[in-house]
């Protein structure tokens, strides 16, 4: 664990530095991202307002190494920086994450002006090496090879008062060749049930009212302790806490799906009936080539097992197309899983190469333009099984946790939205009565798009919770906090990071 003097404060006679975070890639990062700003904040920073685009005294990448263009994004927000932080000398810089972990000394001699650069395994070293780059003027480049301590044990900055991610495990014992996740986060490694569950129980009397579990191969806990069915007994625990409405995990691997994990979903009253399980191909040639454990049949006999004890679940996936060899008939395949197992959502990526896998020196690379033209047909019928599923929905009466910053519209049609039990986004008519994210609201779906749902009669019922209230005095908190010290100085045109999907996989579960 990190001790407390190496968290050294930050604050100075002109007040307390602001920081910034962002966040590219998978949920492992979003939740590392908590934790670096709990990391800050412990240190005396404070966050800088919505919309600082680089203003702040500290700006740090989380960054993604999954995709062919993250150096290039990466680099090219950090170009967009450097003139910003010549005119201001006190302004720091830091990268951490995946990309930080492969690239090392490569990011200092490629942007010289960046101040500290950690790795995947040391995040709760950010605020001293933040302090030793300024004493000693010159950057900071920390990596450690294996995880320090568990990430749990840092202090963390919720994004949601509501709803909460728990770490079970972090790392990876799968061999794809196409993820380079593994080399950067490790073996995995697996927390103590007692702890996972003393974090959850914290977190309900917090206020929190939906937590989601969370591993980079979620459904292999156990595997570090020795026992197989260790993650379906962690589910049950998780329904027997009190005041704790909603569970999900995420991601789960085929090949350690298996019948308890099912039937501890289905009889678990508070596991949500929502899984997110990659399949990355439909092919079994691809699916060998990619060093994935399971085949198509295996593949859909869980998806036909989950359907038959959960008849509402929502399923969604990860899908690759492209993938070095990939025939025509490989990728109709594909098609044909999609098409039997009728996927609520699909997160669809095109194969990216990344140095330091097996797969980029495979052979037979196939052509962008039939990669683009695959993914096209792909997404075209994904389209329409989506739409097709949500209009399943129209009819049904559902209870909808109400969402924070989920409807982007909502201001101008007058709604709210929120997430039925199966996660599907609902944007519902705004009722009379005062609404908070963390509430729960019941409404009958009149609409259905591709993406989301409508309920436009008006509320059928409006619950207050515990979590609404959380919502509401941790607004009120925040609203009395000194903003962050801002220079006002120009923007820079810095670009927008990438966005991240919260239940979406990086293509590499």
């Amino acid at each position: 664990m990190t001790s407390s003097s190496d968290r050294s404060p930050a604050v100075d006679v002109q007040g307390p530095k602001s920081y910034e975070i962002r966040t590219y890639g998978c949920q492992m990062n979003v939740h590392d991202s908590e934790r670096l700003a709990g990391l800050l904040e412990d240190a005396g920073y404070v966050r800088a307002p919505e919309g600082a685009d680089g203003e702040a005294d500290v700006v740090v990448f989380n960054t993604c190494a999954v995709r062919e263009n993250a150096d290039n994004r990466l680099y090219g927000n950090l170009g967009h920086l450097a003139p910003m932080k010549a005119k201001r000398p006190g302004m720091q810089i830091a990268v951490g994450g995946c990309l930080a972990q492969k690239d090392r000394d490569t990011i200092v001699k490629r942007a010289p002006w960046v101040d500290v650069v950690f790795g995947t395994h040391n995040i709760g070293k950010l605020p001293v090496l933040l302090e030793r780059a300024r004493v000693q003027e010159e950057a900071q480049v920390e990596i450690a090879e294996s995880l320090e301590a568990f990430p749990s044990t840092l202090p963390t900055r919720r994004e949601s008062a509501y709803a909460a991610w728990v770490s079970i495990s972090v790392g990876c014992n799968n061999t794809c060749t196409f993820c380079i996740v593994p080399a950067l986060r490790g073996k995995e490694k697996d927390r103590r049930p007692g702890d996972i569950l003393a974090e959850v129980e914290a977190l309900v009397a917090e206020g929190v009212s939906e937590i989601t579990l969370l591993g980079q191969n979620v459904n292999a806990y156990g595997s570090d302790i020795g026992d197989r069915e260790a993650f379906s007994k962690l589910l049950r625990a998780c329904g027997t806490i009190e005041g704790l409405e909603r569970v999900r995990f995420t991601s789960p691997h085929p090949r350690d799906f298996t019948d308890d994990v099912i039937a501890a979903m289905a009889e678990t009253p508070n596991a949500m009936p929502q899984l997110h399980m990659p399949l990355q191909s439909g092919s079994d040639t691809v699916l060998k080539a990619m060093r994935r454990s399971y085949r198509q049949e295996r593949y859909l006999g869980i998806i036909e097992k989950v359907r038959a004890a959960i008849p509402h679940a929502a399923i969604t996936t990860d899908i690759i197309v492209g993938f070095p060899g990939e025939t025509e008939e490989d990728f109709e395949q594909t098609l044909h899983v999609v098409r039997e197992a009728r996927f609520a959502q699909a997160f669809t990526f095109q194969y990216s190469k990344r140095p330091g896998t097996p797969a980029a020196e495979m052979e037979d690379q196939i052509p962008k333009e039939v990669v683009q033209a695959r993914y096209e047909r792909l997404v075209v019928l994904q389209e329409e099984i989506s739409w097709e599923e949500n209009k399943k929905q129209v009819g049904r009466t559902l209870e909808l946790m109400v969402a924070e910053g989920e409807g982007r519209k909502d201001g101008t049609t007058h709604r709210l939205s929120g997430r039925a039990p199966d996660n599907r986004l609902v944007h519902f008519t705004k009722p009379e009565q005062d609404v908070r994210p963390g509430d729960v609201v019941t409404v009958e779906v009149t609409y259905a798009a591709p993406h989301h749902l409508l309920a436009e009669g008006p509320v059928l019922d409006v619950r207050r919770t515990r979590a609404g209230d959380a919502w509401e005095k941790r607004t009120a908190a925040e609203a009395a906090k000194p903003a962050g010290v801002m220079l006002g100085l120009p923007r820079v045109g810095v670009p927008e990071p990438l966005p991240v999907a919260a239940n979406s996989g990086c293509g590499c579960d």
